[in-house]
C-alpha cells in the first residue's frame, strides 16, 4: 500500500503494533496494515494519537494535511533535504529576471500546448467545431509568447489562454446531467468546479512531493509569485499536468456517469466572503457526499499507480527541472501529452 486517504470526520488514528487503527466515538471504524506505507493524506477534521505520531516519523511515512474542500494545510516535515547546492542554484537561478522569465515562458508554452492538443484530439473525437476553434485561439495565443518580454506579459497569455479553454470545456462533457459555465473557485460554485479543484490538489501535492524528494523549495518558483504559504514552484510545475491528469480523469468519472448530481450536498449560502477557511467549509455552495469522496479517491489512486505511472513521470520532470535549475544550457521540457494519448 503505497497511499492511505483518511476522509471520516471526527476521526483520530491510533496504532496497534504495525497496524493503524480508524477510530470514531471509541469504536473502531477500521484496521489497516501500516506496512509498506509511503503517504498519508488526512482530510478535515482527522487526529493523530502520539504513537502514530512516533511510527509516521520512525517510518518516514509523508504526510498531508488538507482541508475538507482540498485545500492544503500543512504537511508532516521529516527533515530538510540535504542538498544545498541544488536549492542554492534555484535561488539564485530564480531570482535572475532573465532567468525567471525563461521559466515561465516555457512553463506556460507546456500549458497552452497541452491545453491545445486535448480540446483539438476530442474536437476530432466529436466533431465538435467549437472546440477546434478555442484549440487554434489557445495555438495562436502560444505564438506570442516568444516575443514576451515582461513577466506581467507572459502571466496575461497564460490567463486569455486558460479562459479560451475553459470557455470551450462545457463542450467536453458528454453526460447531460452537469453543465459547466465557468471556471470558479474558493469556493467553487457547483460540481463541476468542485471537483476540478479537488484534483488539481492532489495533482499539485504529488508535485511537492516529489519537489522534495529531488531536494528543490516548493515555495520559490517562477510563473508564480511568491506569497507566504503558496508553494509557488509546485504550482508552476502542476501546470503541465492539469489537462493531461485533472481534466481528463475528472471528465471521464463524468462522461461515463459514474457521478451523479445527487452525489452531492448543496447549499445556498447568503455570505459571499468568508473568515477563514473553517467558516467557508462550512458555507461551501457544493461538496461531494462520502461515498464519492471514497470513490473520487479510490479512483484517483488506481489512475496514478495504474500503466500509465504518472506518479513517475510526475518525479521524473521534477528530476529534470532540478537539473535544468543547476545547469540552465540542458533546457527543460514540459510533457508533450501528445506522447500519452
Amino acid at each position: 500500500m503505497e497511499s492511505l486517504y483518511i476522509i471520516e470526520q471526527g476521526s483520530y488514528l491510533t496504532r496497534t503494533g504495525n497496524c493503524l487503527n480508524i477510530m470514531k466515538k471509541g469504536i473502531v471504524l477500521e484496521t489497516i496494515p501500516a506496512v509498506g506505507l509511503n503517504k498519508l493524506v488526512l482530510t478535515g477534521y482527522v487526529s493523530l494519537s502520539g504513537p502514530v505520531m512516533d511510527y509516521l516519523i520512525q517510518n518516514r511515512v509523508e504526510t498531508v494535511f488538507i482541508t475538507p474542500t482540498g485545500r492544503f494545510r500543512a504537511r508532516l516535515m521529516i527533515d530538510e533535504h540535504k542538498h544545498v547546492a541544488l536549492r542554492k542554484a534555484q535561488y539564485i537561478n530564480l531570482s535572475d529576471p532573465g532567468f525567471s522569465r525563461d521559466v515561465m515562458k516555457v512553463i506556460v508554452q507546456g500549458k497552452l500546448r497541452n491545453m491545445t492538443s486535448f480540446l483539438l484530439r476530442r474536437g476530432r473525437d466529436y466533431g465538435e467545431i467549437k472546440l477546434k476553434s478555442a484549440a487554434a485561439a489557445i495555438k495562436s495565443l502560444s505564438s506570442s509568447l516568444s516575443s514576451a518580454d515582461e513577466k506581467a506579459v507572459i502571466r496575461g497569455i497564460e490567463g486569455a489562454g486558460t479562459r479560451i479553454y475553459f470557455s470551450a470545456f462545457n463542450y467536453l462533457l458528454k453526460n447531460p446531467d452537469f453543465s459547466f459555465k465557468n471556471r470558479n473557485r474558493r469556493p467553487p460554485l457547483d460540481p463541476i468546479n468542485a471537483l476540478l479543484s479537488f484534483v488539481y490538489t492532489l495533482l499539485t501535492n504529488e508535485v511537492i512531493s516529489a519537489i522534495k524528494v529531488c531536494g528543490l523549495d516548493p515555495y520559490l518558483g517562477a510563473l508564480h509569485e511568491i506569497s507566504y504559504g503558496r508553494p509557488s514552484l509546485a504550482c508552476d510545475l502542476v501546470e503541465e499536468y492539469r489537462s493531461l491528469i485533472g481534466d481528463r480523469f475528472v471528465l471521464s468519472l463524468l462522461n461515463r456517469k459514474m457521478i451523479k448530481p445527487d452525489d452531492f450536498l448543496y447549499r445556498n449560502p447568503k455570505q459571499k466572503a468568508f473568515a477563514d477557511e473553517k467558516e467557508m467549509s462550512k458555507n461551501r455552495p457544493v461538496e461531494m457526499k462520502p461515498p464519492l469522496y471514497r470513490t473520487f479517491l479510490k479512483a484517483y489512486e488506481e489512475l496514478m499507480r495504474g500503466s500509465s505511472s504518472f506518479r513517475v513521470l510526475i518525479l521524473e520532470q521534477v528530476r529534470s527541472f532540478a537539473g535544468y535549475i543547476q545547469e540552465p544550457e540542458k533546457g527543460y521540457q514540459p510533457i508533450n501529452s501528445n506522447l500519452w494519448w
